[in-house]
């Protein structure tokens, strides 16, 4: 992948509106791939529950971080 605006930036982009991190873990970054799955499945699972349904607030944000973060990464220069 080359950068910001590459058509593996998108894939990745798209990938995470599905899953949540999935985006990242295509572009090799293991460790937020899995910060964005676990933080926005518990935000999710926590919301289904009536008692704290205001939670898919803060989920719907991570979500939208995760696709945004997919969508402008652009790997570290070698050489």
């Amino acid at each position: 992948m080359t950068g910001q605006g590459s058509g593996g930036n998108v894939i990745a982009a798209i990938c995470s509106f599905f899953i949540p991190g999935l985006g990242q873990l295509v572009q090799g970054r293991l460790l937020a791939a899995a910060w964005f799955f676990i933080s926005v499945s518990a935000c999710y699972a926590l919301a289904a529950t009536v008692i704290l349904i205001f939670m898919w607030v803060p989920g719907a944000l991570l979500h939208l971080w995760s696709i945004i973060s997919a969508a402008r990464f652009k790997p570290e220069e070698e050489g």
